[in-house]
């Protein structure tokens, strides 16, 4: 990583990913690498948030509020950032227009009607799939914001493999883009599925359901990522956002169809 140390990649990760008050003092492709890496981290703290607001107001008003709390309060900590790449996307590979023009139309501000379906859709089975979680127990409510939320930040350091490219020259996406080494991304995505089957030791072998929704969601971001490159000829920092919340929403259908 071109001497970039840990600490360096951590402030990265959370001044680019969230709008916590943290100072990125280095502004480089190697610490940009080893923020992706590090970007499971951010989730894992946004998630927290989340799952704790979340967990409160599903107590106080119910599991279909506690759902709407936690898809807003990561929505809210990260200015809709993913939210917006989700959107973008959705215009671009709606198009049917080839990459220049495709791209172009993902740069417009505004957001047409391919995105507007994808956000409205997405929200739904979100907050839907929460809500049935909180309602069962406020626990599995939060653990399953966490796993999604951990697992959107995973497939950032999928969508940033040294193998994939930028799609155009600028923007954080070309800053982040074929950073991270394949190995890293297994290591911290296995990682995370280790501390999440530990977290729910006390459910036994359905304990399991969480690093699988992971794994699922992984899976479900990397189809996308093929189209994107295939369609873009690489990736854009929409294309990122756009993985994040499709491996998010694996992650929670998962959780709400393999439930007990």
């Amino acid at each position: 990583m071109d001497g970039a140390s840990w600490a360096e990649g951590v402030r990265f990760a959370f001044g680019t990913l969230s709008v916590l008050p943290v100072r990125v003092e280095r502004w480089d492709r190697a610490a940009a690498g080893r923020a992706m890496l590090c970007a499971p981290l951010v989730g894992l703290v946004l998630g927290a948030l989340a799952a704790g607001a979340g967990a409160v107001v599903g107590w106080r008003a119910g599991g279909l509020l506690g759902a709407v709390a936690a898809v807003a309060v990561p929505a809210w900590l990260t200015r809709g950032l993913h939210l917006d790449g989700l959107a973008d996307v959705a215009d671009g590979l709606g198009s049917g227009k080839p990459s220049e023009d495709a791209l172009r139309i993902m740069k417009q501000s505004d957001i047409g009607p391919f995105g507007v379906l994808t956000l409205v859709l997405t929200l739904l089975t979100q907050i839907t799939a929460l809500a049935g979680q909180f309602t069962g127990s406020l626990q599995h409510g939060a653990l399953a914001v966490v796993t999604a939320a951990v697992a959107a930040r995973c497939a950032l350091a999928w969508g940033c493999l040294r193998s994939v490219p930028a799609a155009r020259p600028g923007g954080l996406g070309a800053m982040v883009a074929a950073t991270v080494p394949r190995t890293g991304a297994l290591a911290v995505s296995a990682l995370a599925a280790l501390a999440l089957g530990a977290a729910a030791w006390a459910d036994g072998w359905a304990a399991l359901r969480y690093p699988g929704a992971l794994l699922l969601g992984l899976l479900a971001s990397r189809l996308l990522l093929k189209r994107c490159v295939r369609r873009f000829d690489g990736i854009t920092g929409d294309v990122l956002g756009a993985l994040a919340e499709t491996a998010a929403t694996a992650a929670l259908l998962t959780l709400a169809l393999t439930e007990l």
